[in-house]
């Protein structure tokens, strides 16, 4: 039971999952929702990399989620360009705005570094709903494009764009995956456990910040960039600061600081929430007290109970297992020791 409750498993089981489900399922409505969740997972990883690992809420999530929509709405509605070609200059806009407000924002500490956050994700979607000229304003970017043929591969079809989300997942938890099992990973855990002391053994804090607030921006544009050309309109509304709060749910009900957490609330609350649709005017009065006792009893989230539950088995496993050996070892003494009669 407890090689199950490894979360590598968990991923390598989710990811089998998830490739076979359109196979277990002709649905396309499901189909469209699963391909929206795992767009969703994008931004939550990048999200949990920055909160999870280093120990800083940025609640200015939604507002890179829609720099990233936006950059590839008007690069290919507006400008016309090649789908893939506005599809990495989205990210690399995205990344660029991440470092300077990056530089800025992380002068700042615990809750001053997350209203300084909610302030530019609020002025990001001030600007968006307001410069007409260029996002259309309120009346949004119709007509974005679907991303561009692969060699023989088209992705104008549901399935071939959940396989294309499915890659980009994908290659998010391998990166992740990476990062929090190197030496920059127990780095940004050493500045979550104290910046104080990760300074006094000579870590250069703001760079790493600064290294993982960016990773997380790219992580939030991505995420982006896929959902516009998956729904093909975007408004102003995807900037708002309640998007935030969608992903930080996914992120905590999952479990913050997991490698499966934003996969596990992330599926979980999506489609909760599709089964709970006629409930969606009492949302956050069912979401909202669910959440609170979620974050007093288990901070960690369903996969951080699972795992701390799992070290307390495997604690109380360790006195009995060595009682066991030791009274083995016992016997073998008596036995070895035992006098041997003449004959």
């Amino acid at each position: 039971m407890a090689k199950i409750l490894k979360q590598r498993n968990i991923i390598s089981l989710l990811i089998l999952i998830a490739i076979v489900f359109p196979f277990l399922t002709k649905n396309e409505y499901f189909i469209h929702v699963m391909t929206l969740s795992f767009i969703w997972m994008i931004g939550v990883y990048g999200l949990n990399l920055l909160a999870g690992y280093t120990g800083y809420l940025s609640l200015a999530h939604a507002g890179f989620f829609a720099i990233g929509a936006y950059s590839l709405g008007i690069l290919t509605v507006k400008a016309e360009m090649n789908f893939w070609l506005a599809f990495l200059l989205s990210l690399l806009i995205t990344g660029i705005l991440g470092f300077l407000i990056g530089l800025i924002a992380l002068r700042t500490k615990e809750h001053f570094f997350a209203i300084y956050t909610l302030c530019v994700g609020y002025i990001i979607y001030l600007v968006i709903d307001k410069w007409d000229s260029l996002t259309e304003g309120v009346r949004g970017l119709i007509g974005i494009p679907a991303p561009g043929k692969a060699g023989p591969i088209n992705f104008e079809e549901p399935l071939s764009q959940y396989y294309l989300v499915l890659f980009f997942l994908l290659v998010t938890v391998l990166i992740v995956y990476r990062i929090i099992h190197s030496l920059s990973g127990r780095t940004y855990i050493a500045i979550r456990n104290s910046e104080d002391l990760a300074l006094t053994i000579g870590i250069s804090t703001m760079k790493n910040k600064l290294s993982v607030f960016v990773l997380s921006t790219i992580f939030a544009g991505l995420s982006g960039a896929l959902y516009a050309s998956f729904i093909r309109f975007i408004g102003p509304d995807i900037g708002q600061i309640s998007v935030t709060f969608d992903l930080l749910t996914y992120l905590l009900v999952g479990g913050i600081g997991t490698l499966s957490g934003p996969i596990v609330g992330t599926v979980l609350i999506v489609w909760l929430s599709q089964e709970l649709q006629f409930l969606q005017d009492y949302r956050m009065l069912i979401f909202g007290p669910v959440l609170t006792l979620l974050v007093i009893f288990y901070p960690r989230g369903i996969v951080g109970a699972l795992t701390g539950w799992k070290h307390k088995r495997d604690e109380k496993r360790k006195p009995q297992a060595a009682r066991a050996s030791s009274m083995a070892f016992g016997k073998s003494q008596v036995t070895v020791d035992k006098p041997v009669k003449e004959g």
